[in-house]
């Protein structure tokens, strides 16, 4: 399968159990692969045949705005549906992390996979 990728985007969202993590917005790292509907854009050369990634990171943006997550497994689930569901992909994996949460480690965090039948 083909696919489009954005990697180390960095979004600010509300996520996390304690306390201080549910009003304090934290820098969140966003990489994402994303499957090609089709095969139609190698031969158009049109972004209508495609996915167009500008889009896909301004939707991220608004729609981590929106919400509050316990845990970045919930986070990375959202945002696997949206891209699944409002960008007809086929596939997708994210993998999201928290920077700097422990003293030593530079990211923790998650990766998973989905694709549009689950």
């Amino acid at each position: 399968m083909d696919t489009i990728f954005i990697r180390e985007l960095r979004l600010e969202a509300l996520v996390g159990i304690y306390e201080w993590e549910k009003h304090l917005p934290q820098t969140i790292e966003l990489s994402l692969e994303i499957g090609i509907p089709g095969s139609h854009v190698w031969h158009s050369d049109a972004i209508a045949d495609t996915i167009d990634y500008g889009k896909v990171v301004e939707r991220l943006r608004v729609a981590l705005a929106e919400q509050r997550f316990m845990l970045l497994e919930r986070l990375a689930e959202h945002v696997a549906r949206l891209i699944l569901t409002e960008f007809g992909a086929p596939w997708v994996k994210i993998s999201v992390a928290k920077l700097g949460m422990l003293r030593g480690v530079k990211q923790v965090g998650v990766t998973i996979e989905r694709t549009g039948n689950n």
